[in-house]
């Protein structure tokens, strides 16, 4: 008895209850791989996700694969201050147009002594007669132009540091890394 008035509830709300299914073309995509999630990124809307979107996705997906070489200042557009020069108005100039907020100190050989970093310039009330080794940290850290962003992630949390010299294969300096260049790599 219960099962035949059962099947006639069924019969008679199963045609009612077909607005509220979901049809098969509308029924969720679980992208299986990598290049299937990379299509569904591909055609979704501009709309729904914009072009800088799409980048720091991209950015993510490719963080494993993405080297320190990749995104660090290479050597020739560094600027260096030698550990004897007179930090006077025109090297403090120099060093504040260039736009970056820490310089290597270089010996006469060009041996890295140590960093001059600008908050420490800001903070102090340079004499004319000043020169860039007083004001030096020799703390330095290395970076290899091979390394996986991850593997600097994890140099950052183990020195506390957020400026890295970086060599490359011969462990010649090639460039420098930043905390900024890869936060500015991630979300942009």
């Amino acid at each position: 008895m219960w099962q035949s008035l059962l099947q006639k509830l069924v019969k008679f709300l199963d045609p009612k209850l077909d607005k509220y299914r979901v049809k098969k073309s509308e029924a969720k995509y679980t992208p299986k791989t990598l290049e299937d999630f990379i299509g569904v990124i591909q055609r979704t809307p501009k709309s729904v996700l914009s072009q800088k979107e799409r980048e720091r996705l991209a950015a993510v997906m490719s963080f494993e694969s993405r080297k320190v070489g990749d995104l660090m200042v290479p050597k020739d557009k560094m600027v260096f201050v030698k550990d004897k020069e007179v930090l006077g108005p025109l090297v403090l100039d120099k060093l504040y147009k260039s736009g970056f907020t820490n310089f290597p100190v270089v010996n006469i050989k060009g041996k890295v002594k140590g960093i001059i970093h600008t908050e420490a310039l800001n903070a102090l009330e340079i004499k004319k007669t000043d020169l860039a080794e007083k004001y030096l940290d020799r703390k330095v850290f290395y970076l290899n132009t091979e390394d996986s962003l991850d593997s600097a992630v994890r140099e950052i949390e183990r020195t506390n540091s957020y400026y890295f010299l970086v060599l490359d294969e011969n462990k010649d300096l090639a460039g420098f890394f930043t905390i900024q260049m890869l936060l500015d790599y991630l979300i942009g």
